[in-house]
This record gives structure tokens, sequence and C-alpha cells, in this order.
């Protein structure tokens, strides 16, 4: 039997009713899900997936990541809501997917881990699976694990293996639709261009769980605590002196509505230029002074920045300045901010080690 793979939460108790059930079938993972976006976040659910069926001994296979094929699958639903015709295109795309793999194989029956997701739609499901199957002329077996208090096992079960909990099913337009209704920014869908690891993001989580998959091969105690915490995104900034736009970095968290700023710098003292408010500029050379550091440009200092403690630290060092900006070189000049900031309370996950 060939297994369609969404998620860990979702297949790790699937997959645990299916060996209990037919231990004598020969289960093949198979991951595909175009729909996953970003690219980040697929590689994340990968991961963890490859972690969960390591845990059966069950051998797992990856699809085509075909995420411009998904979307022109679904070229038109973009604001339909969740359970509707969107998710009914998106099914049966996997599905079809999985059971053209399991012929290829020589695999005569299909199923997938989305029935045990408790916000996707049983009858759904169903209605795709009947179709592909008839289509591709294999069984697509559906199994209904949720009945019998099956979602609460599941949920205890990825709590007590410490799998990686995704808190929207992938797709980007039901994702701008959950934050939309929370009035709050989609980081899921930004990422720096720097190679900065931003607290609460995709990458920290990714980081986080190969730091679990090591902890657990290497028999080591640890759990994962979830802690709440005031996140901030600079959504984007720039300086422009005399209508030019400059290198330019921002340091700490400081509030940017959007609106145009403007700064007269009108003394500069080691590196620092003072102006007539409470905004402050640094050139490079005094800013390395201050944080340690031997950045020979400010694009070096864009791409590979410091970290979040760092800036909260050059904040606490200059703490009658905000916001504070590093340039090349500190001039008397009139300079012009343009920059939008959002904040905003999160949850993050963190590794402790017993």
């Amino acid at each position: 039997m060939l297994a369609h793979i969404c998620c860990s939460v979702d297949s790790h108790y699937f997959l645990k009713k299916l060996r209990e059930g037919l231990p004598d079938e020969d289960i093949i993972g198979f991951f595909y899900n175009p729909n996953i976006h970003p690219y980040e976040e697929y590689e994340l659910r990968l991961l963890d997936v490859k972690r969960s069926c390591e845990k059966y001994d069950i051998k797992l296979l990856e699809g085509e990541y075909d995420f411009e094929g998904w979307r022109e699958a679904v070229k038109g639903l973009e604001c339909e809501k969740e359970r509707g015709k969107r998710c009914e295109v998106c099914f049966e795309a996997r599905l079809e997917a999985s059971a053209k793999k399991a012929k290829e194989l020589g695999q005569k029956r299909v199923t997938t881990t989305l029935f045990m997701s408790p916000k996707k739609s049983f009858e759904q499901l169903s209605a795709a699976a009947e179709k592909i199957g008839k289509k591709e002329g294999v069984e697509v077996l559906c199994f209904d694990f949720r009945k019998k208090g099956g979602t609460q096992e599941q949920f205890k079960l990825a709590r007590e293996d410490r799998l990686y909990h995704q808190n929207y099913c992938g797709c980007m337009y039901a994702l701008n639709d959950q934050r939309a209704a929370k009035d709050r920014v989609t980081d899921e869908l930004m990422s720096p261009i720097s190679n900065e690891i931003l607290y609460g993001s995709i990458a920290e989580r990714t980081k986080l769980y190969k730091k679990v998959w090591e902890c657990e091969k290497g028999n080591l105690d640890f759990r994962i605590e979830r802690e709440k915490f005031h996140n901030y995104r600079l959504l984007w900034g720039r300086v422009l002196k005399e209508g030019e736009a400059v290198h330019s970095f921002f340091v700490g968290e400081y509030d940017f509505s959007g609106e145009p700023l403007e700064a007269k710098v009108v003394e500069v003292k080691d590196g620092l230029g003072f102006t007539g408010s409470d905004m402050l500029f640094l050139s490079l050379k005094r800013f390395n002074e201050i944080t340690r550091k031997s950045y020979k440009s400010v694009k070096e200092l864009i791409y590979s920045p410091i970290t979040r403690q760092e800036h909260l630290d050059v904040e606490r060092k200059l703490a009658d300045f905000l916001p504070i900006i590093v340039l090349e070189n500190v001039e008397k000049a009139t300079y012009k901010i343009e920059a939008k900031s959002t904040n905003y309370q999160d949850v993050r996950e963190v590794l402790a080690i017993l």
C-alpha cells in the first residue's frame, strides 16, 4: 500500500493505526505536497515526516515540489474558503499523483493521512478518493481514525513524540485568510534578504527540529517549551540622501509607521551623527567599535547581520536614541527615512536539554 503523507502530526497516529490494523501490509510513505508554501515550510514538514517514518520503519519517497503547477491548478479559486472548491482540487491533485506513483511501484492500494486532519472534510476527501480511484484504476482506501477519541489520541501522541505542529494547512491562500481574520501580519511568507534567523520564523523552527532529531539519535533527554514574546518585523526601510538611496542598516525595534521621516544631522562626533530629534546615525566604524565586530561595509552587515540580542544590546548602550541607523559614513546632511514595521504578540518553541 502507498500512503500519501501530508504532515507528521496527521501521519504519525495514522501510520500507527495502519501498522496495528494491517500488520502484514508493506506500507510505503509518499510525501507529495506542492501546495505547501513557502519552500522553507515544505522542507520543515518533510524533515519531521522523515523523523516520524523512521520511528515506524516506513520507507519514505518524496514527490516533485511543483508549486507553480499547483498554483495553476487552483487558479481562480484563490478566494475560496477552506473546505471549498480549492481544497477539492488540491486533494484530487495530490491523490492523483499518489495513485500514479503507486502504479509505478506496482502497488494496488492507496490511502492518505489527510483523512486524519480534523480541519479537513472527510466527505470531501472520500469523494476525491472515489474519483481518482476510478480514474487511475487503483483502490483508494478511506480510513476514518478520527472516531472514538482518535483525534485526541493523535494529538497526545504528537506531543509525546514532540512532533512539529504547524499552524496552517500549508496553502498560502488559507494562511492569508487566517492571518487577516486575526489582523496579524503573515510573517510565514516573509523572508529577509540576509541570512538572519528571525525569532518565530520558519528558519528558527527548522533549526530547532534538526536539533530535536540530533538529541533523539544521541539519546539526550530534552523537552520543547513554548514561550510568549513580543515579535517585531521591519517590513521595509531605506535612507535617502539628496534623493539617492544609501546603504543603511536599521538597529533595534523602532516602530516605523510608513510615513517618511526627515532628519538633519547637526553634529558629528566620534562617528555619531546627532539630529534635532532622538534619531541617531552611526558610522560603520563606530558601530564596529560598539559591537566589537569587523564589518568592511554596510552591505556586508545587511547580508550577515547581528543577532536580535545584539540589536537589543546596541539599543541599551545608546538608550537615549531611537531609531538608530548605521551608514558607511555620517555627514552633516539631511537624510530622508522611509520605513514601515509591525509588532505583535507571538509564541516560539525553545529546546531545553535536561
